[in-house]
């Protein structure tokens, strides 16, 4: 795999101009790498940041947070995905999946069943059907990721049906999937899993969206089923002021055959202004509580009730290069952070990256 990427970057590098992707009709071959710097005040002396943060998660280090190399097919009835990747986003996020797949970004193909409509077949490792932000930084309006994107799925696995109307303002799909943000079902389930979506776009400045996902995470044995929502909308209010408003819930059986739930939710805001061409700020504020440890566990009295901020400047160097700087605060009603080796009910970072695309 290593010398299969090798390769590829090197083709890249010998025949792409910086600004374009490069394009040999029906492929593209285009790539991204994002590099950063994270200080946390909380000093950890291991340089991993709080354990529910998966992205840009190193501490007082220049490290890799995600670079990959992708090939794209594309005709009017086939198309197809493969990607391989690198850095600390797969390193974190895809821990729990076998040697072979963990630098395996994307790898998809699809078909169209319907000569008259906009009817896909897609299946294999793709992004996820839910939220607003991706593991791929620069298509984010903040720096690092929310909470909610953090510990819902950026990947996922299976089979998807999905639809776009013949104006373009309506998505819908069905997915039979792994399991939650899974390669591969883990052992001793036989549970489908199975997720929607559904995105409205009434005109070019708005996106309304509500996905879903059912499934069980557990060996059969102990089956507890998980039922999750995740709604959001975009909203571009001017030229210069768009906004997103996000809200998760979740529900999982407290124990098999259970018809108590528990329940966990985060509602999140960001605001992005552009100042002018080059420049963009961005605020972030979000709350995530899941005070049963069903996605996030602390084991103190009150669980994971965390409030957080963010503040973010971008730069457009060139076309496609971007720098940017982050300042972000998590509050939380128990002490589960650690600073100088305490505990303690705050934390705050601060976060630069780079990102270069073509």
């Amino acid at each position: 795999m290593k010398n299969t990427i090798t390769i590829l970057f090197i083709i890249a590098a010998a025949q792409v101009n910086a600004q374009d992707s490069l394009k040999v009709n029906p492929i593209t071959l285009s790539g991204y790498l994002e590099a950063y710097y994270s200080y946390d005040l909380g000093q950890p002396e291991n340089h991993i940041k709080p354990p529910f943060l998966y992205s840009f998660n190193r501490h007082n280090e220049v490290n890799l947070n995600l670079g990959f190399i992708k090939a794209n097919y594309a005709t009017d009835k086939l198309r197809a995905n493969l990607a391989f990747m690198a850095g600390t986003y797969p390193q974190y996020n895809l821990a729990a999946e076998s040697a072979s797949m963990q630098n395996v970004y994307e790898a998809n193909a699809g078909f169209k069943i319907s000569t008259k409509k906009n009817i896909w077949v897609d299946a294999g490792i793709m992004s996820s059907h839910i939220g607003f932000e991706s593991a791929i930084g620069k298509d984010c309006w903040n720096l690092t990721r929310s909470i909610l994107a953090e510990n819902s799925p950026y990947y996922e696995s299976g089979v998807k049906l999905g639809y776009t109307s013949d104006n373009g303002k309506l998505y819908l799909a069905f997915l039979y999937l792994n399991g939650w943000q899974r390669v591969q079902r883990i052992d001793y389930n036989q549970t489908p899993a199975l997720g929607t979506q559904l995105t409205y776009k009434p005109n070019t400045n708005t996106t309304l969206n509500w996905s879903t996902y059912i499934g069980n995470e557990q060996p059969d044995s102990n089956r507890l089923n998980r039922y999750f929502n995740n709604f959001y909308g975009q909203f571009q209010l001017s030229k210069k002021l768009g906004i997103i408003a996000g809200f998760d819930i979740g529900y999982q059986q407290k124990s098999k055959n259970s018809s108590e739930m528990n329940t966990w939710f985060s509602p999140v805001f960001i605001a992005r202004y552009a100042v002018n061409d080059k420049v963009n700020l961005a605020f972030r504020a979000e709350y995530y509580q899941d005070e049963n440890g069903v996605i996030i566990a602390t084991g103190t009295e009150h669980g994971f009730k965390t409030t957080g901020y963010s503040l973010n400047l971008d730069y457009l160097v060139q076309k496609n290069l971007v720098f940017r700087i982050e300042a972000r605060n998590f509050m939380s009603e128990d002490e589960i952070f650690i600073k100088d080796n305490e505990a303690v009910s705050s934390n705050t970072a601060f976060t630069t990256s780079l990102a270069f695309s073509f």
